[in-house]
């Protein structure tokens, strides 16, 4: 399935500049490796992969780390 490369391509700015200003730790961390693997599967033309990695980076960003 394709979905719309326009947004892709703004999702994929808007994610990259999320990681780019989060501060640094697993959190970040976390959310490049998902971003990354997003790059990688929208090179591949895999829209359906693209889309689950942008969205398991800002899910990265969002979630909270707690102390163990």
């Amino acid at each position: 399935m394709k979905l719309n490369p326009n947004t892709i391509s703004e999702k994929m700015k808007s994610v990259k500049a999320s990681c780019g200003g989060a501060p640094f730790g697993e959190k970040r961390t976390q959310a490049w490796r998902h971003y990354n693997a997003a790059e990688a599967a929208h090179k591949a033309n895999d829209d359906i992969k693209t889309k689950y990695e942008l969205d398991a980076a800002r899910k990265a960003l969002a979630q909270k780390i707690t102390a163990a």
